[in-house]
């Protein structure tokens, strides 16, 4: 897979391409959270921040996936979750935004190689990120990346409930 990164300067140029992914992944949903009008609303918001970086994989040009998120301002944090003990005006947090990929290309690696790529451009010394509880699988599955369920989230009326989650990526100063 052939791995680009993107950042803020960018994102107007590939702003399609990423809701396009969008709808494949969430064809199914027919929920407003998950339509395509909500989803450009939170590219926006989130390319929109000076720190936002992001991975497209391409196989033979043509996309597979994508993550993407921003860093945290010094001793940000979600809003509406209770703030982490550990978290000080100097710890340096990368929120995972989105990880999303075409359906045909689940099950590949190509998750954890766009997720990989992604925090590799990061000096964060965390990241984290919500999941959706109705997706224990996925859970797990960030759970075998490294990372822990510290709280939950509820960020809008119409979203679902989110698991925060968080890994350690360096150690603390």
């Amino acid at each position: 897979m052939d791995l680009k990164h993107y950042g803020h300067k960018d994102a107007k140029d590939i702003r399609a391409l990423l809701l396009d992914i969008h709808d494949d992944a969430y064809a199914e949903e027919r929920d407003d959270f998950h339509s395509r009008d909500r989803f450009a609303q939170f590219v926006d918001a989130w390319s929109a921040k000076e720190t936002w970086a992001c991975v497209i994989g391409f196989e033979k040009g043509d996309p597979v996936g994508y993550a993407y998120g921003a860093a945290f301002s010094p001793g940000g944090w979600w809003r509406g979750v209770q703030d982490p003990a550990w978290l000080t005006p100097e710890t340096r947090v990368f929120a995972v935004s989105e990880l999303m990929v075409d359906p045909r290309w689940r099950k590949t690696g190509a998750s954890v190689a766009l997720h990989d790529a992604l925090l590799g451009t990061q000096n964060a010394d965390y990241a984290t990120l919500f999941v959706d509880t109705a997706h224990p699988r996925v859970i797990a599955l960030y759970e075998e990346w490294g990372y822990g369920k510290l709280s939950e989230s509820k960020p809008f009326d119409d979203a679902p409930l989110y698991a925060v989650m968080v890994k350690q990526l360096s150690k603390p100063r």
